[in-house]
């Protein structure tokens, strides 16, 4: 099926839902048409009600590892556009990751990008951290899953809600840089301490001179990417979105209709119309067809445009020099030398004239630039197109067993994306400059390059995903005797995802898709809600792994037991309301992590048919020898790995305690989790098992089931409610103490300290700093450090082995990196309501990791660009102030990860404060809206740190904004 039909099937189908959706209405009106089926009971409220594996649980049934939000209920306060907004602050264990692991995104029920759904599409999120919560997804889940449930339709009058917003983003710093003159004084400094004549390749005084005084910034250019000359104080973005919902007892229907705009920071050449647009439409519809069978059916179309005009704006201005490589990037007209009619004839045949005043500047070792490009260059407008539709089918099988249900379900999403570019050849000019009659004169002009035209746009980008999947599933649920609840299902699951592209942007088409097969079964049963039992299983399936091994059991064990039921605690502790201890044992297979890379130090990761052995006589791979006359030669074929028949799946093998309680009628509510968990069976290359003769001419050592990492954490959200007269406030503190660790690890090291076993995984090594070199006697006294060329000024590393050498074994853990998840995370939400009035924050933080400056903003060489930070260099005036080492145009010695770098990342984030304002029902009872609410927003406010400014600053990509914006919610 081509990309037109798809687009024509994607509409049609989701006009056919907005036709099911009026037609709902129109039932409603004609209310006095009674429909012959059975009445759909009144649902319980959203939060009695977690979203959980292929079901729906009570919340205070849920036995641990869970956590639910209601968005529906967190919209009405805090106003966010993407599905995921600020969850950290709610739920414990969450940054991001899962207990420091990727999860699945689902989108009712279905895997999903969470950029597909926004925030005011979604009812709730479920986030199932536990093994035992995941089981049921059998691999694909192994590492934890994020359920979205998105808004649907009630037993209802037609209700029509519409909101706006606009808003601004507001830079909060730019990167700090030298001027012109001062970079080429201290460019010129980094020359000496190199022993590079500066006359050669540095700057002359009165270049200089000219360049401080701005004399003719063409000749001498000073160029400052962050100045007004090419951004915006603020850049803006609005969105709209209706939201239409309703139905009867036939069927229930939920329409969202959102359009979003913004453009950018940027205003310069063809960049100035950069711009994101957005729609989006859903439709949700539940039916009953009899009075045993019901239906659902959603589809959604998202399209988006973005507009870029060609040029890396941003990459550009982290790296080009104030000096922009010794030339300008204009060429100014009215400077060029009158009596030479050839540099008109130049002018007369260009295409880019720029403002009617200048020719665009190069040079032979640079003949495009990126403001050239932002220019003359052209464009690249990127379109993407989103279907994701599922339709399921809902049977009560009551009549033939009371409690028995069967569903089904399945969904095809396409997603295509494609760029329509328009890019121009031009050329460039490099002037000579003279001095005539005091005047700064151009007398000739060097041209690079040749300005070409084009009409036509051409297709630069082409990507296509596809995601198929298919469940069905028998339920059971009874109660007997009024106090024994039976649970059980039964299910099979299948999803399929395969990405193909264009290979010259994307690298090609995957061979492989992405494939989840698994069956799953469920059993539990709880005593008056008292005592409750739990085992889960899954039967999984990958074809990655050789054949006898391809499938295993994946089996989980939870338990509770709600003390406060009991009547001796009932009697004895008042003050707890509820209380209810819960644990749990899994241990899953898995195979995402069944991934490796090709032999000969080939880049290129592998995840399938890792256990098949491989030969090869590319030029990768393959050996070339000579014959004997030592003249010709010819290829030999090459061993790549070995075949291991043996390898399987990798165990997530963990056990969990926990709790969930309330106090004091309800004033305060925690849930705690303990957890413990290892990965068996990670894979490795079996560099310790097998002799070094393995590997060398060809590798024959196969991939192996060796590595084990283990990770263990307590996470917790706790949560206050409280009334003081008039005021109703709430605040909520979540967050994890976490820690990782490679119990095990194929490897081979000559001293204890460097060996990755016994470490955490998010260790972070480098080398132990003593300060400066302070002279040559300091340098020659001290170990030899093997990094180039150690001169006075220069880092001293400390010799960790007492070889006498300084090299890759004297480095050590300085501590955590914090990129799965710090050794502690939290978030915090409050919300304060008076009145009409409710103001509500949002905060998160981290600490116990550690970072280094070595981004170029503070790794400064060649002939890069040098940011403030090097006016506290090492000389020999300043040597015992000194905060940066020497300056130099060369420094493999310093500039390495080292404690002279290093920073902590503790933080405190305020991601967001909004205050809405509800008006009351009384000013709005004789209007037609119902309900009608305004609001203003904070966002990203405010980073409180040690290193506020460098974490405030971003090197090389646009800037981090604070966004502030106004809003309005009404109802119809």
């Amino acid at each position: 099926m081509n990309r037109k039909n798809i687009v024509t099937c994607c509409l049609c189908l989701v006009a056919f839902l907005l036709r099911i959706t009026q037609t709902a209405a129109q039932e409603q009106k004609d209310s006095v048409v009674k429909v012959p089926f059975r009445k759909v009971s009144a649902p319980l409220p959203n939060d009695s009600l977690v979203r959980t594996a292929f079901r729906t649980v009570a919340r205070e049934d849920l036995l641990g590892g869970v956590s639910s939000v209601n968005i529906a209920a967190l919209l009405k306060k805090s106003y966010g556009s993407r599905s995921l907004d600020n969850l950290q602050s709610f739920v414990g264990g969450y940054n991001g990751n899962i207990w420091g692991q990727a999860p699945l995104i689902l989108v009712d029920g279905i895997p999903r990008n969470a950029a597909d759904v926004r925030l005011v599409e979604v009812q709730s999120i479920t986030v199932l951290k536990s093994a035992s919560a995941v089981m049921l997804y059998g691999s694909t889940a192994a590492k934890g899953a994020i359920l979205i449930t998105t808004n649907r339709g009630s037993v209802k009058p037609l209700s029509i809600n519409v909101r706006a917003n606009t808003g601004i983003f507001v830079p909060k710093a730019y990167p700090k840089y030298l001027n012109g003159a001062d970079y080429m004084t201290l460019y010129n400094e980094a020359l000496t301490n190199d022993g590079i004549a500066t006359s050669g390749a540095g700057f002359t005084q009165q270049q200089i001179d000219n360049t401080r005084a701005g004399t003719n910034p063409y000749r001498y250019p000073d160029v400052d990417f962050f100045s007004s000359d090419y951004l915006k104080n603020a850049y803006s973005k609005s969105d709209l979105t209706t939201e239409v919902s309703g139905g009867n007892e036939f069927a229930r229907y939920y329409t969202n209709i959102g359009l979003s705009y913004n453009n950018s920071l940027i205003k310069y050449g063809e960049q100035q119309k950069n711009s994101d647009f957005g729609f989006n439409v859903r439709g949700n519809v539940d039916m009953n067809i009899t009075k045993w069978l019901t239906a659902s059916a959603d589809a959604v179309a998202i399209s988006s445009n973005n507009y870029a005009g060609r040029g890396d704006f941003w990459g550009a201005s982290s790296t080009i020099a104030p000096t922009f490589n010794r030339f300008s990037p204009l060429i100014p007209i009215d400077r060029l030398d009158p009596s030479n009619p050839a540099l008109q004839t130049f002018v007369k045949n260009s295409n880019h004239i720029i403002d009617g005043k200048f020719l665009l500047g190069g040079q032979s070792t640079n003949p495009t630039n990126v403001f050239s490009d932002m220019l003359a260059a052209g464009y690249i407008r990127t379109k993407s197109s989103t279907f994701l539709y599922n339709v399921g089918l809902k049977a009560d099988l009551a009549s033939l067993v009371q409690g028995l249900s069967f569903t089904t379900a399945t969904s095809m999403d396409y997603a295509s994306l494609y760029s329509e570019a328009y890019n121009l050849p031009y050329a460039t000019y490099r002037p000579t400059w003279s001095t005539v009659n005091g005047q700064d004169v151009i007398t000739a002009l060097e041209k690079f390059g040749e300005d070409k035209n084009s009409t036509n746009e051409y297709v630069g980008r082409s990507t296509y995903t596809q995601t198929m999947s298919f469940r069905s599933q028998f339920d059971y649920a009874r109660i007997f005797a009024n106090h024994h609840s039976v649970t059980a299902t039964v299910l099979g699951w299948w999803y399929k995802t395969q990405f193909s592209s264009d290979i010259d942007n994307q690298g090609g088409s995957d061979y492989q898709p992405v494939l989840n097969t698994n069956l799953g079964f469920q059993a539990g049963y709880n005593f008056k809600r008292k005592y409750y039992l739990d085992f889960t299983g899954a039967l999984v399936h990958s074809a990655k792994l050789p054949p006898g091994k391809r499938n295993a059991l994946s089996p989980s064990v939870s338990v509770g037991w709600r003390i406060s039921n009991e009547r001796f605690f009932k009697e004895n502790v008042s003050f707890v309301d509820d209380l209810k201890f819960n644990a749990s044992y899994a241990s899953v297979n898995q195979d995402l992590d069944v991934t490796g890379y090709r032999a000969n130090n080939v880049n290129e990761p592998v995840d399938y048919y890792l256990y098949q052995g491989y030969y090869s006589n590319t030029a990768a791979l393959g050996g070339y020898y000579q014959w004997r006359d030592g003249v010709a030669g010819g290829r030999t074929t090459l061993s790549g790995q070995s075949e291991n028949l043996d390898l399987t799946f990798i165990k997530r093998n963990e056990w969990r305690v926990g709790l969930d309680a309330s106090f004091f009628k309800n004033l305060l509510t925690l849930d705690l989790n303990y957890f413990s968990q290892n990965t068996n069976g990670l894979l490795a290359r079996g560099v310790t098992i097998y002799p070094s003769y393995f590997s060398g001419s060809g590798d024959f050592r196969p991939w192996i089931n060796f590595n084990e990492d283990k990770r263990k954490g307590l996470d917790f959200s706790l949560n206050l409610n409280k009334h003081i007269g008039a005021v109703q406030y709430s605040l909520g503190v979540s967050g994890m103490l976490y820690n990782s660790k490679a119990m095990k690890r194929d490897e081979i090291v000559d001293q204890a300290y460097l060996a990755r076993a016994g470490r955490p995984l998010d260790a972070y090594y480098g080398y132990l700093s003593e300060g400066f070199f302070q002279s040559q006697a300091d340098i020659d006294a001290h170990a030899k450090q093997t990094f180039g060329v150690v001169k006075p000024g220069d880092l001293k590393y400390k010799d960790l082995n007492g070889d006498g050498l300084i090299d890759g074994r004297d480095q050590q853990d300085l501590g955590h990196t914090g990129w799965a998840a710090s050794p502690f995370t939290y978030g915090l939400n409050l919300t304060v309501k008076y009145k009409n009035f409710t103001l509500f924050a949002l905060g998160s933080g981290s600490g116990g990791a550690v970072g280094f400056k070595n981004s170029s903003y503070y790794w400064v060489g060649g002939s890069g660009k040098y940011s403030e930070v090097v006016l506290d260099r090492w000389t020999e005036a300043t040597k015992l102030t000194a905060s940066y080492p020497r300056l130099t145009t060369n420094s493999n010695n310093n500039f390495r990860n080292s404690t002279f770098w290093l920073y902590k990342t503790n933080r405190f984030d305020l991601n967001r404060v909004q205050l809405t304002y509800d008006f009351d029902q009384k000013f709005l009872k004789d209007s037609f809206v119902h309900g009608l609410s305004l609001y203003v927003q904070g966002d990203n406010l405010l980073v409180i740190s040690n290193e506020r400014k460098l974490m405030e600053t971003n090197i090389g990509t646009a800037p981090q904004t604070r966004f502030f914006n106004l809003g309005a919610r009404a109802s119809f």
